[in-house]
């Protein structure tokens, strides 16, 4: 009966180690998901900041197009207005060489 006394002791020992080493990796699986949260977080920011600016950058863009359309628009009116005779000279060619073109395909 000498025997089983150490016995015992060993498995308390290896219970309690075991239950330890249970702690440990919960703690390490829990640090490790919490890892995981701040780096998808963190990466979702990221790509977020990027798909703003992009938008932001193509807005601007269409807004400066948008401008210059008008402002070419507004020089062509005034060149019409500064000489009509001649806009209906080019209305005129334009319409020619349209009609060639367009009779050519035929």
């Amino acid at each position: 009966m000498a025997n089983i006394k150490p016995v015992e002791e060993a498995t308390q020992d290896f219970t309690a180690d075991l239950a330890a080493l249970r702690d440990d990796i919960a703690k390490l699986s829990s640090s490790v998901s919490e890892l995981l949260r701040a780096q998808t977080a963190a990466t979702t920011n990221a790509v977020t900041d990027v798909v703003d600016n992009a938008r932001q950058k193509i807005s601007d863009s269409a807004g400066k197009a948008q401008d210059r359309v008008a402002s070419a628009s507004t020089d062509l009116e005034t060149a019409i207005e500064r000489n009509p005779l001649m806009a209906v000279l080019l209305a005129l060619v334009a319409g020619i060489v349209v009609g060639l073109v367009s009779r050519g395909r035929k």
